[in-house]
């Protein structure tokens, strides 16, 4: 490879693939002794690693088939803008990150440019259209998979694949102190903590933390002394106290928000048990060694043509990895207060069950590493040797 300063487009749609993106970006920018310059869409994380972003992430993080149409004409513009902005800046190599919906769109623009195109975290191919993979060789140069069991599908149509390991393996989550946030919020070791984590989406938050703020309500009938700790986003923090506040009412004072990400882990930790949205939380969960119970409602037409697709009996990566139910799974029109009290309150009363799910957790997180190796590090090889053979 040239010594001479490399310019890289990278491309994150959502706050996982922000902290995704910021990661490998400070990998990168370490191991080419910083000369490289990085553009393209990011969120804070990105930035603070050096991405100077086009325009606000947040633009492009949008989820399911109905949730699309009311952006759509701002998700063309910003595909039009980005796919000018990347012919101008012609840089070493395109990265995008997840967000499949618009950077394979912008993918397929600019295949026939002479820079490799890498996308990090495979499409789940394996859970629906499998001749997505098919597909996916015609404008990718190459992909980092997050799951051990991906690389196969891609590569059978001679797309080069690694697999790199799960980035929430990076997190510190299995770093996270509860002791410490009990201690800060004056919370007595005794006191049933419940953590309730909504999601990270406007729709997903209106949708289900109305559910799980009655699900703590009907335990708190069993737990009186009981504390929700709820983990948000801080532009989101005003939107899920107010969904807490209609539904619980003299209840709210019993709730705890985080919304500073440097407590996150350490209020998850502090957890006994956590009813969680599915989605990558439920493994920085399962790091920071806390039972749960997942839960998710779609938007009923999306669900509707998610049925007609989707050949998944789980939806949790946990459960996904071993193929049962390690993990309590509630969905659609099972996600419903009364189930998921339950099911939480068989874990609070069963110290062993909790303990159970928490040995089986164990054994599917040592899955999502690869040859014992940092994420971060094993993307940036395989960039760095792609980018090795194009220049």
């Amino acid at each position: 490879m040239k010594n001479a300063v490399k310019s890289i487009y990278v491309i994150a749609g959502e706050a996982s693939g922000d902290l995704l993106g910021g990661r490998l970006l400070k990998t990168l920018h370490e191991k080419m002794d910083g000369q490289v310059q990085f553009f393209g869409v990011g969120g804070d994380t990105m930035q603070e690693a050096g991405l100077k972003s086009l325009f606000p992430m947040t633009d492009l993080s949008v989820m399911g088939f109905t949730e699309i149409l009311p952006k759509l004409p701002l998700l063309m513009r910003r595909l039009k803008e980005t796919e000018q902005h990347i012919k101008i800046q012609r840089p070493d190599a395109l990265i995008t990150i997840d967000a499949p919906g618009f950077n394979f769109r912008l993918a397929k623009k600019l295949q026939k440019h002479p820079f490799p195109i890498i996308h990090y975290v495979a499409p789940s191919v394996w859970a629906y259209h499998k001749e997505r993979a098919k597909k996916c060789a015609a404008f990718l140069d190459h992909l980092l998979t997050l799951l051990p069991f991906e690389p196969p599908y891609f590569t059978e149509h001679n797309l080069s694949a690694t697999f790199v390991g799960h980035s929430i393996l990076e997190s510190g989550a299995d770093q996270a102190d509860g002791e410490r946030f009990r201690q800060k919020h004056k919370i007595d070791p005794s006191i049933p903590l419940i953590g309730i984590l909504p999601g990270s989406r406007v729709m997903e938050i209106n949708r289900l933390a109305p559910i799980f703020a009655k699900s703590f309500e009907k335990l708190s009938y069993f737990y009186p002394q009981a504390k929700a700790i709820v983990p948000c986003l801080p532009h989101l923090t005003p939107q899920i106290k107010q969904i807490f506040r209609r539904e619980l009412g003299m209840l709210y004072d019993q709730v705890v928000f985080v919304k500073y990400f440097s407590q996150k882990y350490d209020a998850m930790a502090a957890c006994n048990v956590a009813i969680a949205a599915s989605g990558t939380v439920t493994l920085e969960l399962a790091l920071a060694k806390v039972p749960m119970v997942v839960a998710y409602r779609l938007n009923p037409l999306t669900a509707m043509l998610a049925k007609r697709v989707l050949t998944l009996d789980y939806v949790t990566i946990v459960n996904i990895l071993q193929n049962k139910e390690i993990i309590p799974e509630f969905l659609q029109e099972n996600c419903t207060a009364d189930n998921i009290a339950l099911s939480v309150e068989s874990i609070l009363k069963n110290p062993k069950k909790a303990l159970q799910q928490l040995e089986q957790t164990e054994v599917s997180l040592k899955m999502l590493r690869a040859d014992g190796a940092n994420p971060s590090e094993k993307a940036a090889d395989a960039i760095l040797g792609v980018l090795g053979k194009v220049y």
